[in-house]
């Protein structure tokens, strides 16, 4: 998130959000992020999602990282600098998803609310992805996000890259019968139709 701020090519989606509310109040976006992050999770409620170690470790470690990378990385000036970086952080951010769900300690709020609507509605982890995206891409630009070439990118392309790395990563489901387990609730839930 950090990365794809300082390529100063549009935010991804959700933190166009955060930047539209941080613009709003007195908070840092990485405040904003750690607030919103707590929201999400009410949203949980409705989809039987529970929240796991990763679950809290994403609220409380994501916001303070994103301002540390932005106090660590200059800002690049040059656009041969900045597209690599954008492209870099979009990708990472997609093996990032598929590393830490299937790792099975929960998923972090706004992708428990991917793995809650995947699971409730049956549709494709790509599809669910994109559409919440989307929803909050034409939010943070209300409020005043920074949108641009790289929050649309980033909106088309987390869900398919989301739902590849889930693949590459998932755990073999035991006795290597069935699909393998990516992401499970504490209910046992399973991501399904991933591979």
């Amino acid at each position: 998130m950090g990365l794809q701020l300082r390529a100063m090519v549009g935010l991804d989606p959700w933190d166009a959000f955060h930047q539209g509310i941080s613009e709003h109040t007195s908070l840092s976006i990485g405040t904003v992020t750690v607030v919103v992050g707590v929201a999400a999770l009410l949203l949980w409620i409705p989809l039987r999602q529970r929240p796991g170690l990763g679950t809290v470790s994403n609220v409380l470690v994501i916001g303070p990282v994103m301002d540390g990378t932005l106090w660590l990385i200059p800002r690049p000036e040059a656009l041969a600098v900045r597209i690599p970086l954008l492209l870099f952080a979009i990708v990472l951010c997609g093996v990032a998803t598929g590393l830490y769900i299937s790792a099975r300690f929960g998923a972090g709020p706004r992708d428990g609310l991917m793995t809650g609507l995947h699971r409730r509605t049956g549709w494709s982890i790509r599809l669910v992805r994109t559409g919440l995206e989307l929803a909050v891409l034409t939010t943070g630009f209300a409020l005043g996000g920074s949108v641009g070439v790289g929050t649309v990118l980033f909106a088309l392309t987390i869900g398919p890259l989301s739902q590849y790395f889930l693949r590459v990563f998932a755990i073999p489901a035991p006795g290597g019968t069935g699909s393998g387990i990516v992401a499970r609730g504490g209910a046992g839930a399973q991501v399904r139709d991933l591979i």
